[in-house]
């Protein structure tokens, strides 16, 4: 929707070959200028392949990502180390308690003595913590242990605090980044693509999934970065306090990964679903309510209800099964660490009985393994998120992958002298390979001419004006502007010569200023004013309110059909194209408007190439060339009263449309008398 002067973006018509546009509630078609058919073919990748390709956005932001891991290593380091500095607080108190009770022996006293009654576990115990007999608690000591602790679980929170806000900003930049390369990739793509997916899914994907991605990387990436960290740490203080608890902890390691690989890959089936549902529902409800008033004309309200309930049932589905096969993997990771805790606590207690370690390092094992486990299970909870992140990035990879429009040329060619003389040159499209729709067109319209473009619906009138546009590709020949192929322009360039009406108006969210300028955004208020007076769009604003800065929302519903055609046709006034594509642009006004429009028009065309696609032929009655057109052939050409002359289709199109004609036979088959025939009233020309 960049081009200047095109008024309303095109659409590949469903009575000129296309995919024909389902039925609101069908969640294939789409509202707004195109609407697609059909839902697209949904490609999953390997988890794998996609995790690391969604990490590998983050590579632009590697030196933020470094300090955020070095922070994350001091902020990991000072925390590991506290369990081991509170376990020297414990054998303080727990030392000073042994140290009080031996009073009046010594030290070395109270072990001979144990070791006489035959306790040698308590005299290990006792020769290892080596206390002060009669000395007591050493407070001092322990305060000092105690600040040391605390100052360095409170550093541990601050770096932690600044690592969280530098990943905050890497991922906002980076989910940044991918929404701009979204947003380029869409005007890069072809119009066929769009004809292919349905609205809401592109929304879906645009808006929905790009969402899940920015919180699945925010909630994930700081946490897995600690955790592992965290494992890391912990693993080597524990090796140095005891080797065999040590081993005993890392028993539950491979238990737990083989648990989380399992189950992580059954849900990621479901989340592939899950998001796959979520964008065909969006589909749905964006179809059914932009056709809100279709629906309710044609009592369709059932058949909506019961498609939306029949896609809901299958979101719920695969959502519940996701969520639920992905959320046994923190209850098995905690039964799993609960097993482990038990081990560590009975090996550690017989440990410190036979004096091989003191009650401090037992209480910061336990600790550490605690730690140790609860970053694992976090790791294994976080893996619904990971999975739904990474399901949501194939999602929009997948557009980010789609086959773009042949880039513009190198060196592109230009029109030196503008006049409007547009060829086609043996010109063959289909829009599927096995379904030709325009074989071997050959066509001159000269500078200046009015060529209308008339034939029964499906014969490729208004995809022979798309072709101009190059909203879509030859298969064959070629079309020349002013001489130029128009493959060998810019599309840009192309397309700002050239003004377009389309049947289907499309309004933007604005005023009607704003929609009249959206034509030529340079343009002064008096030029504004004088292409809406041209074009009578002046006489109904002036009774609104707020005149030219009334509001007008994206569907347009707060002014008519015909209201919201005169402002499109207002927009394509203002851009002063050299070359003027109408298709069906009266369709929605009344009769004297049409009147004076095409006296507006009239003078509009007097300097410019113009082509008039029209189903009422009164409209085209002094057109300076009239295509007559059938199934993508031209079968007749010339001026209305050749065409009529001539006696051939244009003839019998004319008079199926100004003279009346009998409906029924004049003896019915079954013997029944005969009624008379409704007449149809002759329509004057």
């Amino acid at each position: 929707m960049t081009d200047r002067a095109s008024a309303v973006p095109a659409q590949k018509p469903s009575g000129d070959g296309a995919t024909p546009r389902r039925l609101p509630g069908g969640g294939g078609g789409r509202g707004g200028p195109h609407f697609g058919a059909g839902m697209p073919a949904e490609r999953s990748m390997n988890f794998g392949p996609s995790a690391r390709r969604l990490l590998g956005r983050l590579r632009p932001q590697r030196l933020q990502l470094g300090v955020v891991v070095a922070l994350a290593l001091v902020s990991v380091g000072l925390s590991v180390t506290g369990p081991k500095i509170l376990g020297h607080a414990t054998d303080l108190i727990f030392t000073g308690v042994i140290g009080r009770q031996l009073t009046g022996v010594t030290t070395d006293q109270a072990i001979a003595a144990a070791r006489a009654t035959g306790n040698d576990a308590y005299a290990d115990m006792l020769a290892r913590m080596n206390p002060v007999p009669g000395a007591g608690i050493d407070f001092t000591a322990l305060g000092r242990v105690l600040l040391l602790a605390l100052g360095l679980y409170l550093a541990a929170s601050l770096l932690m605090w600044w690592q969280g806000w530098l990943l905050n900003g890497v991922v906002q930049r980076t989910v940044l980044t991918l929404r701009a390369e979204v947003e380029e990739k869409l005007n890069r793509l072809p119009l066929p693509y769009f004809d292919r997916q349905p609205r809401g899914e592109l929304l879906s994907r645009v808006t929905n999934d790009i969402d899940n991605i920015s919180q699945s990387l925010q909630q994930t990436l700081s946490q897995l970065l600690t955790s592992l960290l965290t494992v890391v740490g912990v693993l080597g203080f524990m090796f140095w306090i005891s080797p065999l608890l040590a081993v005993v902890a890392l028993v539950a390691v491979p238990l737990s990964v083989l648990v989380t690989q399992r189950i992580a890959k059954r849900s990621q089936k479901q989340f592939i679903a899950q998001w796959t549902h979520t964008g065909e529902l969006n589909g749905q409800i964006e179809e059914a309510f932009t056709g809100h008033e279709l629906v309710k004309v044609f009592g369709r309200q059932r058949e909506v209800e019961a498609a939306f309930t029949e896609k809901n049932e299958q979101l719920f589905k695969a959502s519940f099964a996701a969520q639920f096969i992905s959320g046994i993997i923190m209850p098995s990771m905690m039964f799993i660490g609960n097993l482990s805790y038990v081990a560590i606590a009975v090996v550690g207690g017989l440990r410190v009985a036979s004096g091989s370690m003191s009650l401090g390092d037992v209480q910061a094992f336990i600790q550490y393994s605690r730690q140790f486990t609860q970053p694992l299970t976090q790791v294994a909870s976080m893996a619904n998120l990971l999975q739904s992140g990474v399901a949501s990035a194939e999602r929009v990879f997948a557009v980010l992958d789609a086959d773009e429009q042949s880039p513009d040329p190198a060196e592109p060619a230009r029109v030196v002298e503008p006049h409007g003389r547009v060829e086609f040159e043996h010109v063959s499209f289909r829009y599927e390979p096995d379904k030709p729709l325009i074989e071997d067109l050959s066509l001159v319209a000269e500078p200046g001419h009015t060529v209308a473009i008339v034939g029964p619906t499906g014969a490729g009138k208004t995809t022979l004006v798309n072709l101009i546009m190059r909203f879509y590709e030859l298969d064959a020949g070629r079309i020349t502007l002013d001489g130029v192929d128009v493959t060998t322009m810019r599309r840009d360039d192309l397309r700002g010569r050239i003004g377009m009406v389309l049947q289907d108006t499309w309004l933007f969210a604005g005023t009607i200023r704003d929609n009249i300028a959206y034509g030529r955004p340079d343009a002064t208020e008096e030029e504004i004013l004088a292409a809406a007076r041209a074009t009578f769009v002046d006489r109904f604003v002036r009774s609104l309110p707020d005149g030219y800065d009334t509001l007008i929302d994206e569907e347009g519903s707060n002014v008519s059909a015909g209201e919201k055609q005169l402002i499109t046709i207002a927009r394509a006034f203002l851009a002063e194209p050299s070359l003027l594509i109408l298709d069906e642009a009266t369709s929605s006004v009344d009769t004297r408007t049409e009147v004076l429009l095409q006296r507006a028009m009239a003078a509009l065309r007097s300097d410019r190439t113009s082509f008039v696609i029209a189903h009422r032929l009164s409209t085209i009655r002094d057109a300076d060339l009239i295509l007559m057109m059938e199934n993508g052939r031209i079968v007749e050409q010339g001026t209305h009263e050749q065409l009529l002359a001539a006696q051939g289709a244009y003839h019998r199109l004319y008079q199926s449309q100004f003279t009346s004609a009998l409906t029924e036979p004049d003896e019915p088959t079954d013997g029944a008398p005969r009624r008379p025939a409704p007449v149809q009233g002759a329509l004057s020309a």
